[in-house]
C-alpha cells in the first residue's frame, strides 16, 4: 500500500514538475496612449523603443506594450485611458498633449511619462519642471514657444504679402495660446492675420478654399497632433491652392510643403522611452525631472519654392539645417 501511494505520489510529481519550470514571470506592460495614428507616429514610435532598449527592454521579450491610438478623435482618449488603468499596466507613456491630460485624469497612480509640446506646469501636469511631485513626469519640447517664429520665417520669404493665415485644430489646449501669440506677433510684424479652425479631415478642402478667398499671402499650420497625421495631405492641398505654407515637422516639408521648423521629430520619444525604462527599473516619475527637448530644425523645400515661384533668400537657405531639392 505504501509503495502504491509512493509510485502515485511520484506519478503526480511528475506531471506538475514539469510547468512548475517552465512558468515564465508575467512581463510588465506598457500602456502607450497615443491621439493620432500608428501609421503617422511609426518613425517616432520606434525612436521610443530605441529609447527604451537604451534601458534594456526589448518589446516582445522582457516587456510588453498595449497601444492606444484615438486617430484624432481627442474625444475617445478618456475611455482608452480608463482602459489601461483597469488593465493595470505598469507604466503610461502618454505621447502629445491630450494624450497626457487624459492619462492624468485617469489615474493618480500608475506613473506616467508624456512627450508633449506644451508647457507642463502651465496645464497642470506636474508642479515644476525640476520636481514634477505626483505620478507624473516626461519630455517637453519647443513646440508654441516656435509658432511666432515660423510667422517671422514665412514673413522673410514672401515679404510681400500682407495678409496671412494660421490654421489651428481649436480642441487642442494650445490653442487660444497659440491664438493670441500670433496675433501679436502678427502686429508686430504688420502683418493681418486670419486664425482658421480645422479639427476633422472634411474641414482641409473648406480652410483652404477660405484662404484663397482672402487673399493671403501664407499659412502657418499650427503645431497640432491630428495635423502631424496628415501631413501629406496639407503638404498637397498647400500646393494645390498655390500658398506658401510652413509648419512644424520635417515629414510637411519631405511631403511637399514649402518649409518646416521646429523641434526634432525623434529625438523626444528616444528620451521618453528612456524614462519609461528607468521607471520599469523603480525609479519613481516625482525624481525625474522633466526633459526639455531644444533641438530645432529648419528644413527647406526649394522645389516647392520652384513651383510656387519664389525664390528663397540666399541667408535663409543657409540657415537651413537641410534643403530639399
Amino acid at each position: 500500500m505504501r509503495r502504491r501511494e509512493f509510485i502515485t505520489l511520484l506519478g503526480g510529481a511528475a506531471v506538475t514538475w514539469p510547468f512548475t519550470v517552465r512558468a515564465q514571470p508575467e512581463l510588465p506592460v506598457i500602456g502607450l496612449l497615443n491621439s493620432t495614428s500608428a501609421e503617422a507616429y511609426a518613425t517616432r514610435i520606434a525612436a521610443f523603443r530605441q529609447g527604451l532598449s537604451e534601458t534594456g527592454y526589448i518589446e516582445g521579450r522582457n516587456v510588453m506594450i498595449e497601444y492606444r491610438w484615438a486617430n484624432g478623435q481627442y474625444d475617445r482618449l478618456p475611455g482608452m485611458a480608463a482602459d489601461l488603468v483597469r488593465r493595470k499596466v505598469a507604466v503610461i507613456a502618454a505621447i502629445t498633449t491630450p494624450s497626457a491630460l487624459a492619462a492624468k485624469a485617469a489615474t493618480a497612480t500608475i506613473p506616467i511619462v508624456f512627450e508633449m509640446g506644451t508647457d507642463p506646469v502651465a496645464v497642470g501636469l506636474v508642479e515644476s519642471l525640476s520636481r514634477p511631485g505626483g505620478n507624473l513626469t516626461g519630455v517637453s519640447l519647443l513646440s508654441v514657444e516656435l509658432a511666432s517664429k515660423r510667422l517671422e520665417l514665412l514673413h522673410e520669404i514672401v515679404p510681400t504679402a500682407t495678409i496671412v493665415a494660421a490654421l489651428l485644430n481649436p480642441t487642442n489646449p494650445n490653442a487660444e495660446t497659440l491664438s493670441r501669440e500670433l496675433q501679436a506677433a502678427a502686429r508686430t510684424l504688420g502683418l493681418q492675420l486670419h486664425v482658421l479652425h480645422a479639427s476633422a479631415e472634411g474641414d482641409f478642402d473648406m480652410v483652404f478654399a477660405t484662404i484663397l478667398k482672402l487673399r493671403a499671402g501664407g499659412v502657418m499650420i499650427g503645431s497640432d497632433p491630428f495635423f502631424n497625421g496628415r501631413n501629406k495631405q496639407l503638404a498637397e492641398l498647400a500646393l494645390h491652392y498655390a500658398v506658401p505654407t510652413i509648419y512644424q515637422y520635417r515629414a510637411f516639408a519631405a511631403a511637399g510643403g514649402l518649409m518646416s521648423y521646429g523641434s526634432s521629430f525623434t529625438e523626444p520619444l528616444r528620451q521618453t522611452g528612456a524614462y519609461t525604462g528607468r521607471i520599469l527599473k523603480g525609479e519613481k516619475p516625482a525624481d525625474l525631472p522633466v526633459q526639455q527637448s531644444t533641438k530645432v530644425e529648419l528644413i527647406i523645400n526649394l522645389k516647392t519654392a520652384k513651383t510656387l515661384g519664389i525664390t528663397v533668400p540666399p541667408q535663409i537657405v543657409a540657415r537651413a539645417d537641410e534643403v530639399i531639392e
